[in-house]
């Protein structure tokens, strides 16, 4: 899996960054369904980050449904390129329209009148 240091100067928090890092990883496929992920220690520090900066990526990651967590397994990818290409578009719309002043109800109403 390829990742890339964060860019602490970028207005996104360090953890965001990294969780658009292993989103993206799912989404191109380097992550696939079933893969096991490295240790959060080693994660960090390829991407020159504290351990816990990446931990909270992988339990943000986790409630989105991309990846599992098991005792004595480590954390595993369990969603799909597909999943992980929307929940990456899904966040961008989302920060896009907080940009343009329309709060989450609005984009939601906005979403449920397309046809």
């Amino acid at each position: 899996m390829s990742l890339v240091k964060v860019d602490r100067r970028a207005p996104p928090a360090l953890h965001d960054q990294v969780a658009a890092q292993i989103r993206r990883a799912v989404a191109e496929g380097e992550a696939k369904p079933g893969e096991r992920l490295p240790p959060a220690r080693d994660l960090a520090a390829v991407m020159g980050v504290n351990a816990n900066t990446v931990l909270r990526s992988l339990r943000q990651l986790r409630d989105e449904g991309l990846l599992e967590f098991r005792r004595g397994r480590g954390v595993r990818v369990v969603g799909t390129p597909a999943r992980g290409s929307v929940l990456e578009k899904a966040i961008e719309l989302v920060e896009l329209a907080g940009r343009h002043g329309y709060p989450r109800e609005e984009l939601l109403r906005m979403i449920r009148s397309l046809p």
